[in-house]
C-alpha cells in the first residue's frame, strides 16, 4: 500500500469512526465500542479490497461481507453509506421505525448487507455455506466474516470451523475483532479464549495476525490471506481496541452499548476533530 492509499484511506477511517458515533447519538442508542473497534478493518475491506459494486449490490460475482457480530451495525452502516450503497442522510434513521437500518444488519432492508446478523455464533456457518455454493457454482468470489472475540465463547463458531477446514473450503477468510472486552466484562474474565492462534490452527486453518487499527498491517494481512485461502480457509486475528479513537471510550466495557448523551458526542467530536454537514 503506498502513501498516497494510506492517507486516504486514514481519512474515510476518520469520517467512519466520526459518523458511526453521530448516528448512535441521534438514535439514542446502539454499540459503539465493538462498532469503534472494527473501523480500520471496516474501511480497508471496502475501500481497498473487496470486489464490489455498489451500483449492482446483488452481483453474484461479488465479495461477501458477514457482519457476525451484528449487534456493530453502526459501524457497516456507515461504512456502506460512504461506499455509496445509499445516501449517508439515511444514517439518521439508525433504529428508528420505518428505517432501512434495523438495530441488527438485515439483508432484505439494507443494500449492501449479505447476511441478517445479531444472534452471536451463527456468521461463520453462513460463511462457509456461501464459500461453498460458491464452489458448486464455479464462482471465484471470496467471502470475509468478521468475528468478535467475545462471541468465541459461542460453540456454533467451532463447529463451523471445524466443517470448513475438513471440506477445504476455499476463499474463505474470518476476522477477529480481538477487542479484549465484551458486554459485561473483559474477555479473559468471562470466559477466556486463550491460545486463540493456537486453537485455529488445531482446527485446521492458516492464521494470520494483524494489528488491526493499522491500515498497512491489515492490507498485508488480507492479502496474504486471499493468497493463502486459495487452498483452504484462513483467520486473521486482528488486535484491536475497544472504543478505539475515543479516550473515555477505550477499553471498557459499560461502552458496549452504553447511550451517548451530549456530553459525550460532543468530547467525541472534539477529539476525533471532526464536525459534522
Amino acid at each position: 500500500m503506498n502513501a498516497q492509499t494510506t492517507e486516504a484511506l486514514g481519512g474515510i477511517a476518520k469520517e467512519i469512526r466520526a459518523e458511526t458515533i453521530i448516528s448512535i447519538y441521534k438514535a439514542g442508542s446502539g454499540h459503539t465500542g465493538g462498532s469503534l473497534s472494527a473501523v480500520e478493518i471496516m474501511t480497508v475491506l471496502f475501500f481497498d479490497k473487496m470486489n464490489i459494486n455498489p451500483q449492482s449490490p446483488c452481483d453474484p460475482d461479488r465479495d461477501r461481507f458477514i457482519l457476525s457480530k451484528g449487534h456493530a451495525a453502526p459501524v457497516l452502516y456507515t461504512t456502506l453509506a460512504l461506499r455509496g450503497y445509499f445516501p449517508i442522510e439515511e444514517l439518521s434513521g439508525l433504529r428508528r421505525m420505518g428505517s432501512m437500518l434495523s438495530g441488527h444488519p438485515t439483508c432484505f432492508k439494507t443494500p449492501g448487507v449479505d447476511m441478517t446478523s445479531g444472534s452471536l455464533g451463527q456468521g461463520l456457518s453462513v460463511g462457509l455455506g456461501m464459500s461453498l455454493a460458491s464452489e458448486v457454482n464455479n464462482k471465484n468470489y471470496r467471502v470475509f466474516v468478521l468475528i468478535g472475540d467475545g462471541e468465541l465463547q459461542e460453540g456454533e463458531v467451532w463447529e463451523a470451523a471445524m466443517a470448513a477446514a475438513h471440506f477445504k473450503v476455499k476463499g474463505l477468510i474470518a476476522i477477529i475483532d480481538n477487542n479484549h472486552v465484551q458486554l459485561d466484562g473483559t474477555v479473559e474474565d468471562i470466559m477466556g479464549i486463550e491460545p486463540l492462534a493456537d486453537k485455529w490452527a488445531a482446527f485446521g486453518w492458516k492464521v494470520l495476525c494483524a494489528d488491526g487499527h493499522n491500515l498497512i498491517d491489515l492490507s498485508t494481512a488480507l492479502d496474504k490471506a486471499a493468497e493463502m485461502s486459495d487452498s483452504g480457509p484462513v483467520v486473521i486475528i486482528a488486535k484491536t481496541v475497544k472504543g478505539k479513537g475515543v479516550s473515555f471510550m477505550e477499553n471498557k466495557a459499560e461502552w458496549h452499548g452504553k447511550t451517548i448523551e451530549e456530553q459525550h458526542y460532543k468530547a467525541a467530536m472534539r477529539e476525533l476533530q471532526y464536525e459534522s454537514n
